[in-house]
């Protein structure tokens, strides 16, 4: 298993339950392809180095997971088309 961290920016324009649930919805999708939640870091509503989509603000998300290779790509698929997610990155952690 390789240990991964995906950072998330969400929408800082929806509500606190929408925004909840578009993070669990992350964690529910590392569980469906074979991946374990180790640790989720919420560093809160921080402005964007540059304006996204009319957009000054985000919530910062930090999830680490554990998972094979594969996961990484699709978990990557299904953020790409969550409306409330504008930025994400995944990577993978070196021992």
């Amino acid at each position: 298993m390789n240990k991964y961290e995906l950072a998330l920016v969400v929408s800082a324009k929806i509500e606190d339950d929408a925004r909840v649930a578009a993070v669990e919805q992350v964690k529910e999708l590392i569980a469906r392809f074979g991946g374990t939640v180790t640790n989720v870091d919420e560093w809160g509503k921080k402005r964007l180095a540059y304006e996204i989509q009319k957009m000054k603000e985000g919530f910062y998300y930090f999830i680490q997971f554990e998972s094979v290779s594969t996961t990484p790509r699709e978990i990557e698929q299904r953020i790409r088309i969550m409306e409330s997610v504008i930025r994400y990155l995944c990577i993978r952690q070196d021992a």
